[in-house]
């Protein structure tokens, strides 16, 4: 009986439907409201993806934020070194002139004359003995050397060559050698830019802004002048003016004007009257101002070219050869002390409309003297303060002329010397457009900009007219260096053949040339030379010699290949100017 209750059938229930359909079915629930956000989320970071991750992936795949922190410990390091650079030229001119400071021509001035004579012929000789025994190439180098790492050596820049540059230039600039100590700061900031940068293994792009940080913050700190420092390394260092190298730039030069400022107060480099002009007739005189600047520029570039050129038919020691020039430096000083140093004293009194117009007239002819054999001997220094030296002294005695012929409609001469500061200094460095806001910035005074574009951009146009390139690009050429011709070339001489080059197998049989007259180069052959033997010869195929023994074949060179990495750098560079 139990069984059969434990067997019996259960009421049956509609086919398809189970015992739970009795009860109510449940609403449909909203989704939880995280849902919600999350999909939100999603969907917003899909788009942040789609519309900015490109950028992004970039920006952070060229470690930019490093690049922008490094900026700024270039910048600190760069302005403490013009800082303790300045304080050694005022160290070295110690002893003989009684004071650190740069009022050099009226201390000169109280000096016994044969002081002033000996003083630059015994800094020459140590000088020379230095560059003889220490130095490659047995010169101290400059802002060209800046250009040419940035074009030619990734930006590389060898620490000794920096550091004891700085040194020489401080011994010659406080000897009495008529040289500038933008240059030197310039390429002491470059240095400092370099070795961080081998440091930290940067791309090549990230390289060259760090350079051109390196050089912006030297500029800022020297002259007081961060606009000026920007621009300066972009028109100067990187020859554009790319977004990206925009904000480092920015950065290590503002970080470099605080420090300065903070130790030298806020004071430009320059104090003037606040001139302005008096009438816009006198616009016809600007320009030939512009003209006159251009003359004065020109004449000091051909006199550096020359002196450099005679100096060197002259065989003797080096030490002799600084030693002479320092004393002919001397023998000028005695006449005219105002051509020692950096000469800031003497630009400060014409711009003050403080020098006669003999005295005036005289100055140039001296300090171009001066400056070209300083250069020509091997004293190390830049052109900065020399070309403003010049231009100031240019424009004064020019605003001299043109005010007592014009007296009613002429403005003062101190706003001439300004104006001639910065046409001669833009026409010399090639930098016309930095150049005018260094002159802003150096002397405080924005009342005069057109009349400064108007003279800066005539001087600069006949000056280029004239002699085809700056100074800078001038000095470049005399090593082979013919880098004003365009971006292209700098890329044929920065890639070598190891860069395409094809080795052969390392363990198949030596190979040999048997051919004298075959084509042949070898992996540290840039790519120039290689593309004029490809051309030279015809051949899409060129062997690969090893340096020890020029018939070994350690490799082949496909001219397809060359090319290929010759059109991709072209590229690289477009790309690197533009964004």
């Amino acid at each position: 009986m139990q069984q059969e209750e434990e067997t019996a059938p259960q009421e049956d229930l509609p086919s398809g439907k189970s015992d739970t359909s009795e009860q109510p079915a449940s609403a449909p629930t909203a989704p939880p409201l995280t849902a919600h956000f999350s999909a939100l989320f999603s969907r917003a970071k899909q788009l942040l993806e789609a519309r900015f991750g490109v950028n992004l992936r970039d920006f952070f795949s060229d470690r930019q934020m490093l690049v922008w922190l490094l900026a700024l410990v270039i910048s600190i390091l760069v302005a403490y070194a013009a800082i303790g650079f300045r304080w050694l030229i005022g160290l070295v001119q110690l002893p003989w002139l009684g004071t650190s400071s740069e009022n050099v021509a009226t201390a000169a001035a109280g000096t016994p004359f044969w002081v002033v004579l000996v003083a630059p012929a015994i800094g020459g000789m140590i000088v020379g003995y230095l560059l003889q025994h220490f130095m490659p190439g047995r010169r101290a180098h400059g802002v060209a050397d800046v250009i040419e790492a940035r074009a030619i050596h990734n930006s590389h820049i060898d620490p000794k060559v920096g550091f004891f540059s700085a040194l020489l230039s401080a011994i010659s600039i406080g000897s009495g050698a008529s040289v500038g100590r933008e240059g030197p700061i310039v390429h002491l900031g470059a240095t400092f830019a370099a070795m961080i940068e081998d440091f930290f293994k940067l791309s090549q792009g990230a390289r060259r802004t760090l350079l051109a940080c390196g050089v912006a913050a030297a500029v800022s700190a020297s002259f007081n002048a961060p606009i000026a420092g920007v621009l300066f390394a972009h028109e100067v260092i990187l020859t554009h003016y790319a977004f990206r190298a925009l904000v480092p730039t920015v950065i290590a030069s503002v970080a470099a004007a605080i420090i300065s400022r903070i130790h030298f107060d806020n004071a430009t480099a320059f104090l003037i009257p606040n001139y302005s002009i008096t009438s816009y007739w006198e616009f016809p005189a600007f320009a030939l101002l512009g003209l006159t600047c251009a003359a004065v520029a020109i004449i000091f570039e051909v006199a550096l070219m020359a002196t450099d050129r005679i100096s060197w038919r002259f065989e003797m020691p080096l030490w002799i050869r600084t030693g002479i020039g320092g004393l002919m430096v001397g023998a000028i000083a005695v006449f005219f002390p105002q051509v020692l140093g950096v000469g800031y004293e003497a630009t400060n009194e014409a711009l003050q409309r403080e020098l006669p117009l003999i005295l005036l007239l005289a100055l140039i002819v001296a300090k171009t003297a001066a400056t070209a054999i300083s250069l020509a001997c091997r004293f190390a220094g830049g052109i900065f303060s020399p070309s403003l030296y010049l231009g100031a002294m240019t424009g004064s005695a020019f605003g001299l002329i043109a005010t007592s012929v014009f007296p009613e409609i002429g403005s003062s001469q101190g706003l001439y010397a300004i104006l001639g500061m910065g046409a001669v200094a833009a026409s010399v460095l090639g930098a016309p457009l930095s150049t005018t806001l260094i002159v802003f910035e150096l002397t405080g005074g924005y009342t005069m900009t057109i009349a400064l574009l108007l003279t800066v951009s005539i001087a600069v146009g006949v000056t280029q007219a004239f002699l085809g390139h700056s100074l800078f690009y001038w000095q470049l050429g005399r090593r082979g260096l013919f880098l004003q011709e365009g971006p292209h070339k700098s890329i044929q001489r920065r890639l070598h053949v190891d860069a395409f080059m094809t080795p052969v197998d390392p363990d198949a049989a030596p190979v040999h040339l048997e051919d004298n007259e075959a084509p042949w180069l070898m992996a540290t052959d840039n790519l120039e030379r290689a593309l004029r033997e490809f051309d030279r010869h015809g051949t899409p195929r060129i062997a690969v010699v090893s340096s020890n023994d020029p018939t070994l074949i350690i490799g082949h060179a496909d001219r397809l290949k060359a090319l290929n990495l010759f059109n991709k750098a072209l590229i690289d560079a477009a790309v690197e100017e533009h964004r």
